[in-house]
């Protein structure tokens, strides 16, 4: 019997369909453009190195450690509860750095519910994403929380789901538009269902009308350092997870991707220009049962000019990838991905993919085991 299993470390600048979008690439007047993307990707393979290296070292008895430096860097400290915000400190990729409600209070979600999305009750998750402060929300007891319409986040806020169960679905999901320093992790994301047409509140002091949404599990819209991490997202209308309109300095890390046909939105049209200097890591996560990976709906003669890659992969039972584009240009070969590892490594780096101390992995009769996917939009 064979797992079905997928590690995707890459690092991604994305760039165009078009000359004048290969050249916004690296024009650092775009927003929030990292200026040496290159060494994003070095210090990714420098701390996952380190990391391999400090397990390999260790003893069986003592190893804590993982050679995941995400995990690393706080699961062994068997206080991390007392000191949670530390977990903002480990983030790699373009979204290290994202402080998420560092440095503000501590906010306990005690109330699952989500009747008054205009004027949300104290206590529930939606009272707690809206504030104005920097705030590090954690959950009192085991949830589901069934939304009535979008979540819409306010900056500087960590959704932080470790040593409870919590379960976000129902109408909407999450909405994070034009903010900044957001932290999810350890939290489900799952059914979610387009709603909208609706006055719901994104401050404290704005209430304002909202059309329908599109069932995405994370809409991240317009948006800068955002990380997800230990999150598993499964049968959403849309998108797990889409990022759009010039969102940038995002890392997506650790989770559990299933059960879905659209998994992942990476930048909206080939023409916006904002786009074409989004800046993304995605790394240690596991694609797992029931995915659909495509090039969407598209024409042969459309997507032939897309940049796809594969490489170190393995595929039997009637999987298969379809290289196309040109060849791979200087620029690509910088900043889209670090070196590729040997499959002996995908369960050791991926082993708590998804929400801690949930059923990861699912024996199937197939076996996809892509290490790196290089694509350039």
């Amino acid at each position: 019997m064979l797992l079905y299993t997928c590690i995707i470390l890459i690092c991604m600048l994305l760039g165009s369909f078009s000359s004048s979008f290969a050249r916004a690439a690296f024009n650092l007047s775009l927003p929030h453009q990292h200026p040496y993307p290159e060494s994003v990707v070095h210090d990714i393979q420098r701390r996952l190195n380190v990391s391999v290296s400090r397990r390999q070292a260790l003893s069986v008895k003592d190893q804590c450690l993982t050679g995941n430096p995400i995990d690393d860097c706080w699961r062994c400290d068997p206080e991390w509860y007392n000191n949670r915000q530390r977990l903002a400190d480990c983030s790699i990729g373009f979204g290290q750095g994202t402080l998420g409600g560092k440095g503000g209070r501590i906010y306990t979600v005690v109330d699952s519910s989500d009747n008054d999305v205009a004027n949300p009750k104290p206590g529930t998750l939606r009272h707690a994403v809206i504030q104005d402060e920097p705030l590090w929300i954690i959950f009192s007891t085991n949830m589901v929380i069934k939304l009535k319409h979008e979540l819409i986040f306010n900056s500087y806020k960590t959704v932080d789901g470790r040593g409870t169960t919590v379960h976000i679905t129902g109408n909407g999901c999450i909405t994070l538009q034009y903010v900044q320093h957001i932290i999810i992790h350890n939290i489900h994301v799952r059914h979610c269902k387009p709603s909208g047409n609706a006055d719901i509140a994104s401050t404290p002091t704005h209430v304002g009308w909202r059309g329908r949404s599109d069932g995405d599990g994370i809409s991240i819209f317009g948006s800068q350092k955002i990380w997800i991490d230990h999150c598993a997202l499964s049968y959403c209308t849309d998108g797990l997870i889409d990022a759009i309109m010039g969102s940038t300095g995002i890392t997506v890390s650790n989770s559990y991707f299933s059960h879905h046909n659209e998994v992942m939105l990476l930048g909206h049209d080939d023409r916006y220009l904002a786009d074409s200097g989004m800046q993304v890591t995605i790394a240690f996560n596991h694609f797992g049962e029931a995915l659909v990976t495509k090039r969407v709906d598209t024409d042969e003669r459309e997507w032939a000019g897309w940049n796809w890659r594969t490489d170190g992969d393995l595929m039997v039972n009637g999987a298969y990838f379809v290289p196309s584009g040109a060849g791979v240009s200087a620029q690509y070969a910088k900043a889209s991905s670090v070196e590729p590892r040997s499959a002996a490594y995908i369960e050791q780096l991926t082993f708590n993919a998804g929400v801690f101390g949930e059923a990861r992995y699912v024996i199937l009769n197939t076996q996809y085991y892509p290490l790196f996917l290089f694509f350039d939009q």
